[in-house]
């Protein structure tokens, strides 16, 4: 472990991204912060798009500062987005920078990174270990993600989702799909059963079945496996990918909605839905893709756009956890406080880079002890 720098300042720097109305801090993780024995600046309005007005940041001992130079200033950063590159190039050489950085995404962001010898920790790359569930990003901001998708998808649709008895007679409930049973998948199909509709869920990993059977959706079962060693799921044949396609696309004639959630961290969203399945679907079924940042899980997916094709609506919204600033924001900032506690104490940043929550994460490698503390 690495000596501590005594007296730390933490910064929470006000989000630039379009449409971002999270924070990384809250009020409560401010006051956990100064416990801690930190510093805690807050950018002016940081934390107005979530509901946090600058007086709650005082009131949990935090100071407000107006403008990015406070930034510069701070031993620890801690945003929800990567901050510019020209943001970066203001950051005190060597500090700490903690939230949703994807460094390899961006030449120029790496750039900056690597030239202010920044510790950065891309809260992406945490190993999805018991230990780490309470600092998992991931996973709480895709609860969010599959609970707003379903959302949208009830607003698309021209059907009522539950059934309902009416003097007009009776309507019989919406039947919908869920694509993915991860932690937004999951969080879709209880979604929509609240909403009264016929839910079905859908994943290659055939241990899922009980988990959307829990929520009480129904697991769609096309007869192909993918059920592999250790709990992962193996690489199909390409006679079982061809059934297995030809069975969805005749389980999809019959569904109203669809909502995709399958997606791999750091990688292209698998593609589910071919342009020929919508093809096959009713007029005035609705799709919207939770994947569309990545790509889609549907092959006519637009990020950031809904569009028709042939009385299909197909919607890729994106950021859709920022649509639930609120909880989102609670979340992410609790995921983020928990990770900090790693390294933060007593007022020192020590780093330990025998703990793999720690050496796992940091961007590109973990430093050597003479340059680990900011």
């Amino acid at each position: 472990m690495t000596a501590g720098v005594q007296g730390i300042t933490v910064a929470v720097a006000r989000e630039t991204a379009e449409g971002e109305r999270r924070v990384a801090a809250t009020p409560e993780t401010c006051k956990k912060l100064v416990a801690l024995g930190a510093q805690v600046q807050v950018q002016r309005g940081a934390g107005l798009g979530a509901g946090f007005i600058d007086e709650t940041y005082v009131a949990a001992g935090a100071r407000v500062a107006d403008d990015v130079a406070a930034l510069g200033d701070a031993d620890l950063v801690l945003c929800v987005q990567p901050p510019s590159p020209s943001t970066l190039a203001q950051l005190k050489q060597g500090a700490a920078l903690v939230g949703m950085l994807a460094p390899q995404a961006d030449a120029a962001r790496g750039e900056a990174i690597g030239a202010r010898q920044l510790v950065a920790f891309p809260l992406e790359r945490l190993p999805r270990t018991t230990r780490a569930q309470a600092m998992d990003i991931l996973s709480s901001q895709a609860g969010m993600a599959g609970y707003k998708a379903t959302l949208i998808a009830a607003q698309l649709a021209p059907r009522f989702f539950p059934m309902l008895t009416t003097a007009a007679g009776t309507i019989r409930p919406s039947k919908v799909l869920i694509v993915g049973a991860g932690v937004a998948g999951l969080q879709a199909v209880a979604t929509a059963k609240r909403l009264g509709a016929q839910v079905e869920g859908f994943d290659v990993r055939p241990e899922t079945r009980e988990q959307i059977e829990s929520l009480g959706g129904k697991f769609l079962d096309l007869g192909v496996s993918a059920a592999g060693e250790g709990g992962y799921a193996r690489q199909l044949t390409e006679d079982e990918k061809a059934l297995q396609q030809q069975r969805l696309a005749d389980h999809l004639r019959t569904v109203d909605v669809i909502v995709c959630t399958a997606a791999v961290p750091g990688r292209p969203a698998p593609k589910i839905v071919t342009a020929a399945m919508v093809g096959g679907m009713k007029p005035g079924s609705v799709i919207v893709d939770l994947a569309a940042e990545t790509g889609g899980n549907c092959e006519l997916t637009r990020p950031g756009q809904t569009i028709d094709s042939n009385g299909v609506v197909i919607a890729g919204p994106l950021n859709l956890a920022s649509m639930g600033a609120v909880h989102a924001s609670e979340m992410f900032a609790r995921n983020v406080l928990n990770f900090v506690s790693l390294f933060v104490k007593d007022g020192a940043i020590a780093f330990d880079w025998n703990d793999e929550l720690l050496a796992k994460t940091v961007w590109p490698r973990p430093p050597k002890a003479s340059a680990a503390a900011p």
